[in-house]
């Protein structure tokens, strides 16, 4: 009998219906006719999904997306800052806090990736070498995507690898685009160390090749981050946005020539235009 009474327990605890409140079978329903549908929270998540992590948006731009008298949107955003969702800056922007930002910077860099993986493939199949693209993540540069060619000897990349910004293409070319305290930024946090004997260390040399890149469009890593290996990198810029991705083809030295270059650069501003205009859709 000692035995039998642990087990019947047991049994018992399985067999344990619990009550499901009539709201909760309701949730479909209530999502239609706003029974409990909080407008408050909905409102101040409205105004959260205004961001998309890179533009400071003011009290009226704000109130012209989610369609709220600026008296009422006030009170939104000062609650949200007090509790560390929103941060204001000097001039009265609006910005995602720190603990929101990171994932907004994800969503945005897969729907980047989504869009320009279709012109990534078509460059791979174009030259037959490995084609990448890149995103800036706060203060970071990292790989996003990549198609390597499979020829024997290839320059080879992988995603989420952290470029450095002032001897890789895609590196140089989204810091370029930078404003002079990002991009300050960008340098500090990674630093100015050679990789070969290629490798541009003077800060004020760097700093007027960023100027002819954002004349371009195009970075070129000469065998600045790895010996023997040639990079071209183009800025994926938009009308409205800044430039937070970008490109690039990696071939050996070995199989480079003038005319080739030419391609490459050429071919690369066409995909990064046409990505561009398509971001501006999104």
């Amino acid at each position: 009998m000692r035995n039998e009474t642990p087990q019947r327990s047991a049994v018992a605890e399985k067999t344990v219906r619990r009550r499901v409140p009539k709201w909760a079978m309701q949730s479909g329903k209530a999502s239609t006719d706003g029974q409990y549908y909080l407008r408050t929270i909905g409102r101040a998540l409205e105004v959260l999904n205004c961001f998309d992590g890179q533009i400071p948006l003011s009290l009226k731009d704000i109130s012209a997306r989610v369609k709220l008298p600026e008296s009422s949107l006030f009170r939104v955003l000062l609650t949200l800052e007090k509790h560390k969702y929103l941060h204001q800056h000097h001039d009265g922007t609006y910005q995602l806090a720190p603990k929101l930002i990171f994932g907004w910077l994800v969503q945005a860099a897969d729907r980047v990736r989504a869009i320009a993986r279709p012109e990534i493939e078509r460059l791979a199949r174009t030259f037959d070498e490995t084609v990448s693209a890149s995103y800036l993540f706060d203060d970071r540069i990292h790989v996003l995507d990549c198609v390597e060619t499979f020829h024997e000897i290839r320059m080879t990349n992988k995603i989420g690898r952290v470029l450095p910004p002032h001897c890789s293409a895609m590196g140089k070319v989204i810091t370029a685009f930078q404003d002079r305290h990002q991009a300050d930024r960008i340098l500090e946090v990674y630093g100015l160390a050679p990789r070969t004997e290629h490798t541009i260390v003077d800060r004020h040399k760097l700093f007027t090749e960023f100027e002819e890149t954002r004349r371009t469009g195009i970075s070129v890593d000469r065998e600045e981050s790895i010996r023997g290996g040639i990079c071209f990198g183009a800025a994926l810029r938009t009308k409205t946005k800044p430039v937070v991705a970008a490109i690039s083809i990696s071939t050996p030295a070995i199989r480079m020539s003038a005319q080739l270059e030419k391609q490459i650069k050429a071919a690369l501003l066409e995909s990064a235009s046409s990505i561009g205009s398509l971001l501006d859709q999104a």
